[in-house]
C-alpha cells in the first residue's frame, strides 16, 4: 500500500539501497552482491519475519530481481550472482518475464474460499443452511460450518447470514489483476501467467508478504554514469510530492543534477506533444473521419491490453509516441550520444523500453522507488538540497496526463483551443478489469464517436507500482503544479514537431 511504512517497503529499499551502493562504490560486486543478504541480516535475529534463513534467502533473490536477472531455480544450486557478467553491461535489457513470484517469499494464500468466523451466534433460522444448493452447511458444536469438498463457492451462505459470520478468503494478487494472471503451483503459491500478465504491478503492490517483485536496470544506470558516460534524465510529472512535500520541482531538479545526471527533462513535453496530435487526429479521423472511436496508448499496459485481449480493436489505438518515447526521441535529436533514463511511476514502462522501436531512444527506465533508494544511497535528501534552476519543459496540460482522465483533460483544452465549433465526446477508464469492459463495449460497437482513455493503475500513474506515497494524496499534488503552470496549452505547432 502506498504511503504506508511497512516491514516489505523497509525491505524492498534495504535491496535496492544496498545494491545502489554497490554500483556506486563496488571494486568486486561478485563477493559485494554474496555478501548482501548477511548485510541486510547480519544477526540470527531476524529483521523481517520470524526465520533468518527465509529472510536472507529473500533478499538474495530481491537482490537478483534488482539487477535485472531472473530468480534462481528452485531444484539445483545456482550462485545468487551467475550470469551477472551478461547484466551489468549498459545495453542489457529485461529478461521476460518482468513480474516475478519470489517462491521463498510466497505463503500459498488460499483463494477463493468460504470460512465461517467466530462471528456465528448459532442463531435459530440457521439462513447458512437453508440457502446453500449443495448442504455444505452443517452445525458443529454450536456454529455452522462448511464442508470444503462439497461447497461451490456460490456465496448464497455469506449473503445469507444477519451476522457477516462468513467471510470469502481471495489471494490478494489474484483479486487486484485485472486480466486474471495469477495461478498456483503445486504448492499453493502463487504464479504469473507470462502470456496474460501486462506487467502493471498491481499485484506487487497488492502482496501484504512482499513476494511479487520486478527486475529492475538501476544498477545499469549508475554504472554508466560512474564510467563517465553522459545520462539524461526525463522525469514522469507523477514525481511531483512523490519525495515528501518539502521537496519541490526546483529541489527535485537539483536533486538529480547532483546524482550526476547531465541534464533533466519533463516528460510532460511529450505529452504536450500528444495531447495536440491526439485532439486534431480525433477532429480528423473521428468526428469527419470514417474512425469509429479512437483510444488513447500512453499507458503501456491498457495498450497491451487492446493488442493481446482485443486484437479487433487495435487499429483503433492512437499512433502518437507515448510521452515517455516522444520525450526521449526530441532529447536524443539533442544529444545524439547520450543514454536517456526514463524515471516514473510505472513498471510496465520497463517493458515498453524494450520494443524494437524504443530501445534506441530509451536507455534506461527506473520508478520512483527506485530512484529513492539511490539518493539514499548517496546520502541525498532531496527536501535539504540547495535550489538552482527548475523543470520547465511542459503545460499544465501535459502533467495532467499523471492522474486517471487527465490525457482526455488535456486533450479537452487543446480541442476548446484550436477547435471551438468541435465537441469531444470521451470517456476514461481506470484499472485494468474496467478497462477490459471499455474494450469489449468498444469491440462490440458501444463506443461509436467515443475517445477512450485507459489507465491499468486505478488512479492512474500516480498509482503506479513504483510509486511512494498515497494515491489521493499524489493527485493533489498534481492538481497544484496543473494550476500553477505558466502555460495551460501547448501550441499547435507541436503537432508538426519532427521526432522521426
Amino acid at each position: 500500500m502506498r504511503g504506508l511504512h511497512t516491514q516489505v517497503s523497509e525491505l524492498r529499499k534495504s535491496v535496492f539501497v544496498e545494491v545502489a551502493r554497490i554500483a556506486y562504490e563496488s571494486e568486486n560486486v561478485k563477493d559485494d552482491l554474496e555478501a548482501l543478504p548477511y548485510k541486510i541480516s547480519p544477526t540470527e535475529v531476524p529483521k523481517f519475519g520470524d526465520n533468518i534463513y527465509q529472510e536472507r534467502a529473500v533478499s538474495a533473490e530481491r537482490a537478483r530481481l534488482a539487477m535485472g536477472l531472473s530468480l534462481r531455480p528452485a531444484n539445483r544450486p545456482v550462485h545468487i550472482t551467475s550470469g551477472l557478467d551478461r547484466s551489468t553491461v549498459d545495453e542489457v535489457y529485461y529478461e521476460p518475464p518482468l513480474m516475478q513470484v519470489i517462491p521463498s517469499a510466497c505463503a500459498a494464500c488460499e483463494d477463493n474460499v468460504y470460512e465461517v468466523s467466530n462471528l456465528c451466534r448459532n442463531c435459530l433460522s440457521h439462513n447458512c443452511i437453508e440457502v446453500c444448493p449443495v448442504g455444505a452447511m452443517e452445525m458443529v458444536d454450536g456454529h455452522s460450518k462448511i464442508d470444503r469438498e462439497k461447497c461451490i463457492k456460490c456465496g448464497k451462505c455469506k449473503a445469507a447470514c444477519p451476522y457477516d459470520a462468513i467471510g470469502k478468503r481471495v489471494r490478494p494478487c489474484a483479486l487486484s489483476c485485472g486480466v486474471k494472471a495469477i495461478g498456483s503451483d503445486e504448492l499453493g503459491r502463487a504464479t504469473i501467467d507470462a502470456d496474460k500478465c501486462l506487467s502493471c504491478g498491481m499485484c506487487m503492490v497488492n502482496c501484504p508478504f512482499g513476494a511479487i517483485a520486478d527486475k529492475s536496470q538501476f544498477f545499469q544506470m549508475i554504472r554508466a554514469m560512474r564510467d563517465g558516460q553522459k545520462v539524461i534524465a526525463e522525469i514522469a510529472p507523477a514525481y511531483i510530492g512523490q519525495f515528501g512535500p518539502e521537496a519541490t520541482k526546483d529541489k527535485i531538479y537539483a536533486a538529480l543534477k547532483l546524482l550526476g545526471f547531465e541534464e533533466v527533462y519533463e516528460v510532460a513535453l511529450g505529452a504536450d506533444i500528444g495531447c495536440v496530435s491526439e485532439a486534431r487526429d480525433y477532429v480528423e479521423n473521428v468526428i469527419h473521419g470514417d474512425k469509429e472511436f479512437a483510444l488513447t496508448s500512453c499507458c503501456p499496459s491498457w495498450a497491451m491490453l487492446a493488442k493481446t485481449f482485443f486484437p479487433e480493436v487495435k487499429d483503433h489505438l492512437s499512433l502518437e509516441l507515448t510521452p515517455m518515447v516522444a520525450t526521449a526521441r526530441s532529447i536524443k535529436k539533442k544529444h545524439p550520444d547520450a543514454k536517456v533514463v526514463f524515471i516514473g511511476p510505472c513498471a510496465a514502462k520497463k517493458l515498453e523500453a524494450m520494443r524494437r522501436t524504443v530501445r534506441s531512444d530509451v536507455d534506461f527506465v527506473i520508478t520512483f522507488e527506485e530512484l529513492d533508494a539511490i539518493f539514499t544511497a548517496k546520502g541525498i535528501v532531496p527536501a535539504d538540497v540547495e535550489s538552482h534552476g527548475s523543470l520547465h519543459d511542459a503545460t499544465g496540460a501535459g502533467r495532467g496526463y499523471a492522474v486517471a482522465g487527465g490525457v482526455m483533460g488535456a486533450i479537452r483544452k487543446c480541442m476548446e483551443e484550436y477547435y471551438p465549433d468541435e465537441v469531444l465526446v470521451s470517456e476514461h477508464y481506470e484499472g485494468l478489469a474496467d478497462c477490459k469492459t471499455a474494450l469489449l463495449l468498444a469491440k462490440n460497437g458501444k463506443k461509436k464517436g467515443v475517445l477512450i482513455e485507459g489507465m491499468a493503475c486505478p488512479g492512474g500513474c500516480v498509482a503506479g507500482a513504483g510509486t511512494l506515497i498515497e494515491v489521493n494524496k499524489a493527485k493533489k499534488e498534481i492538481d497544484k503544479m496543473v494550476a500553477a503552470s505558466t502555460k495551460a496549452v501547448p501550441p499547435q505547432e507541436l503537432k508538426d514537431i519532427e521526432l522521426s
